[in-house]
């Protein structure tokens, strides 16, 4: 589903061709200059001058396409899971398990925010889920004022889920998987960590949605929506039924997941393999779902055209490495930054930490600039790999950084069209949210410290 901002906030995309045009700029500014390497891994200390190469004044156009060829295996690949994921959506199977769990939990507050928060953060960490969700906030909010709750827990149940499930994801193609190609990292590398972190963000937050739930209950002026009217705004669920032909999609879609770990850790698998599953499991939810194929090409199509504008961001955002590359000035960012990283090396081992933690900082800021996880990918992982290998942190901490900036960050910038598009259909004022996600915030962050404090220390790779 498509959230229209009214905000004046440039587009990613607009920003993203500012970054090429500023990028190509640089070539003129900066010197140029190259690390040796053995294979992707940077060697340190080995940094050195070579002849400037400066990119002519027409370059910011002429190297988009090169940005679209280099990252087309990325692209092709989000186009297979979009129009996949789309004719999983047209079975009723994804609105069937959504509406089944919430008529399970509706009766029990404390099960309700647990159980659905939990759902929402799996479907985010597995598939990407996000939009989908949408339809659901306006039921929750129904639901969570008949139980003597409000629309801030309800937006809470769906959206600190969503945020926590891309901060920690797993398998996520959209962020952690093109992130991890980009850091030349193997898939199956941090897979249990990010499932604990996951749980542990989880219990953080469903603490925070149930410690505001009982407040409001003992006192409903507490409430930070108190003062809106949310009669005659009650919806009902979809008429979608969990049958067992949507089960058996589900559960097809479950054994995707465990047919892909298995992959990876014994065949080395990796995104065309999770391309050809997915298509898989295309077909398999189409004959369980007795769609034709006609209605299957259709909404594998609409599925697929839904995220072009992550593909061309994926393809733009990838322009700005191939022209600071193609100017051979890439190295020298990175070895500018890891000038300044160098000073910290008095605190010993801490110097990581604080480099990870500076990681963390860098992909939190670029979230606001760029909300699309993808987008964001392209634009920072191939400085903070590299830059990764230099500080000692490790490249699999590097893209854990970028997860969790990413994620935590989608729960507050007003530049992000889903969460704005989210508060409207709850009624509840931007300044609102925040009184009420801040605090959460600040308690995911200081996990995410901790966890990215440990991976330095042991150069999680």
């Amino acid at each position: 589903m498509t959230t229209t901002s009214t905000s004046r906030f440039p587009e990613a995309l607009v920003l993203i061709f500012a970054m090429i045009v500023a990028a190509q700029v640089l070539t003129y500014v900066l010197p140029a200059g190259e690390y040796e390497r053995d294979g992707r891994q940077v060697l340190a200390g080995t940094y050195h001058a070579v002849e400037a190469a400066p990119l002519p004044w027409h370059a910011a156009l002429t190297k988009v396409p090169r940005g679209l060829e280099a990252a087309a295996e990325i692209i092709f690949f989000v186009f297979l899971v979009g129009g996949a994921i789309g004719v999983i959506r047209t079975t009723g199977a994804i609105d069937a398990a959504i509406g089944a769990a919430i008529k399970t939990l509706g009766g029990r507050p404390v099960l309700l925010v647990g159980g659905m928060t939990a759902l929402f953060a799996v479907g985010s960490s597995t598939i990407g889920m996000a939009e989908e969700y949408m339809p659901f906030v306006p039921i929750l909010v129904a639901m969570c004022i008949a139980l003597k709750m409000d629309a801030v827990v309800a937006l809470g149940i769906v959206y600190l889920g969503a945020g926590i499930g891309y901060g920690t994801a797993a398998i996520n193609p959209f962020t952690v998987m093109i992130a991890k190609d980009i850091a030349g990292q193997d898939p199956g590398t941090g897979f249990g960590l990010r499932w604990a972190l996951l749980a542990v963000m989880l219990v953080v937050g469903v603490h925070h949605v149930l410690r505001y739930a009982r407040r409001i209950g003992n006192d409903p002026e507490q409430s930070l929506v108190r003062d809106i009217d949310y009669s005659g705004g009650a919806h009902e669920l979809s008429a979608a039924e969990l049958t067992p032909a949507r089960l058996g999609i589900l559960v097809s879609f479950a054994a995707m997941i465990g047919v892909f770990i298995w992959g990876v850790n014994v065949h080395g698998w990796y995104l065309v393999e999770l391309a050809a599953l997915f298509l898989g499991v295309t077909i398999i939810s189409a004959v369980l779902g007795r769609v034709s194929a006609n209605r299957t090409a259709r909404a594998f199509t609409s599925g697929a055209a839904e995220l072009t504008g992550t593909a061309l961001l994926i393809g733009f955002a990838r322009t700005i490495e191939v022209v600071l590359s193609d100017a051979r000035v890439i190295d020298t960012v990175i070895h500018g930054i890891a000038s300044l990283l160098a000073r910290a090396e008095a605190l010993g081992s801490g110097a990581a930490v604080i480099s990870a933690w500076g990681m963390l900082l860098v992909q939190s800021v670029c979230n606001f600039l760029i909300p699309s996880g993808s987008g964001q990918a392209y634009v920072t992982m191939p400085i903070m790999a590299p830059l990764a290998d230099l500080t000692g942190v490790g490249r699999e901490t590097s893209v854990l950084a970028y997860q969790l900036g990413d994620g935590l960050m989608n729960l507050i910038v007003p530049t992000n069209a889903l969460l704005m598009g989210m508060l409207l259909l709850a009624r509840i004022p931007y300044q609102r949210w925040l009184r009420f996600i801040l605090p959460a915030i600040v308690k995911l962050y200081l996990v995410a410290m901790a966890v990215l404090a440990v991976a330095a220390l042991v150069r999680f790779e």
